[in-house]
Formats: C-alpha cells, structure tokens, sequence
C-alpha cells in the first residue's frame, strides 16, 4: 500500500532523518562521477546533497508519495532528477554505480523482492548503503498507536488494518540479506535514540510520517479526536523534566556490492 505525505511539512519535521542521510552519505566516498538512485527520497534534501557530489554523475531519486515528489522537484537540477515511482515497480537495468537509502525501507513490505531489485539495477562492481528502522523503533509511539486503535471510539476503523512497516531484527536481516545475489554483504545495528527538543518538534514528528497511515483509516468526522488522543498520550508518554521528548530510534545498515 502507498501512503501519501505532506511533502513540504515533512521537510520542516525531519531533522533526524537528514542528520543521518547525510552522516551515510559522507561516508560514500564518491568519486564525483557516479550515477546514484535514492530509494525513499522524500522531500529530495539530502538527494540534492548526493548531486553536489558527483558533478560528472548523475542522481536520481524515486517516492511513491505525489507530496513528496511536489516537494522534491524544486531541488531538480542538471544533474538531479525526481520521479514517481514505488520501490517495488523500479524497473532499472544495471544502471547505477550506488544505489541510497536513509530512512525509507522499513515501509517496503517485501524485501527480497527488493534486494532482487537493487541487484538487478547495479552495475557489476556497483554497492547499495541503506539505513532503516530496526526491531525496537519507536518503542513509545508503537504503546501509544495500539492504544488508540483498540480505543472503543476508534477500534471499528481498524479490523482489516495491516500493520504499515517491516521492522526485523538484526539477525533476521543479516540472514535474509545473505541470501541475496548481493555479495560482500554487511549488516549492523544502531542505536539512535532521540530527544525532541520540545513536544512542537515531537508532534512534527507524530503528525508527518507516523500518523499518516492511520489517520487514512478513520473518518473525517473522527480525525481530529484521534489525532488529538494519540498527540496527548505521546506527550505524557515521552516528555521529560526538562521538556524535551524521548523516542527510541533503532536501525538498520546494509552494505554490499554487485
């Protein structure tokens, strides 16, 4: 299932997911002519990024989400170009040295399908470098969602819900990844636990992307209450005594070669 986004509110809520696409794309090394595809590109910040490193290459990024892509297609340039597309439908040949992701993959449901894909799109001698949510992300919003669902005003908008991410363990993942056609394939954990400077930032965050595929199930009519109960709950949840707000964030690193 495709969930649609606020492209231009998630510009403005994810300052945790930029510092680490960037922290992953500094340690690419690019070389300055590489062509690269960024998987999950979202608001196209840190694609643009990737751009200024390779003025020879080429860069481009792919979102299901239309806000995305509206959001991302300001930042095209000559090197640097958005498209719509879903992971899952990338139909790329052998056609990138790097592929990218930062923040994307946990709301691919499929991930053979998907490592078959990114085999297929590399070069031979091309690398994939993902990070992504692991088993224990969002420890607090995950209590607090499955509390609201079962809620008796709201638990009738979710009886055939299916649970929006995959989030595996590290073991699973290194498992899973090995059996891919990707070769000199390592998998780690990292802990990237966050404090929201204040509950603003923290209902950024709740509000684009975690709401998101939620809120689509409920009617208009509910929405707000729902939003409402679930921002209250989160607050009292994670807010500490110095008014910042604590989320666990847990990842998962991919790298490997064609």
């Amino acid at each position: 299932m495709t969930h649609e986004f606020d492209g231009k509110k998630y510009e403005k809520a994810s300052a945790h997911q930029k510092e680490w696409g960037a922290r992953l794309i500094a340690e690419l090394s690019l070389e300055g002519d590489e062509r690269v595809l960024d998987l999950g590109c979202g608001d196209g910040t840190n694609t643009s990024l990737l751009a200024g490193l390779v003025p020879d290459g080429q860069v481009v990024g792919i979102d299901a989400s239309r806000g995305m892509i509206e959001a991302a297609r300001p930042k095209e340039q000559g090197n640097l170009k958005f498209f719509l597309m879903d992971i899952d439908a990338m139909a790329f040949t052998e056609e990138f040295d790097v592929i990218y992701s930062n923040a994307a993959l946990h709301w691919v449901k499929d991930h053979p399908r998907l490592l078959d894909n990114v085999c297929r799109c590399l070069r031979r001698g091309g690398r994939a470098r993902f990070n992504f949510a692991a088993d224990g992300n969002c420890a607090h919003f995950f209590k607090v969602i499955r509390k609201t669902m079962a809620h008796e005003e709201f638990l009738v908008y979710f009886a055939d819900f299916v649970w929006p991410w995959y989030m595996p363990t590290i073991e699973e993942y290194r498992l899973l990844s090995e059996k891919s056609e990707l070769r000199d394939v390592k998998v780690w954990g990292e802990n990237a636990d966050r404090f929201f400077p204040d509950t603003k930032a923290l209902i950024g965050w709740i509000d684009q992307p975690s709401l998101v595929p939620f809120l689509a199930c409920v009617a208009d009519k509910d929405k707000t209450a729902f939003r409402q109960y679930v921002v209250a709950e989160m607050i009292a949840e994670t807010k500490q005594e110095d008014g910042r707000c604590f989320e666990t964030f847990r990842r998962i690193n991919l790298s490997a070669r064609k």
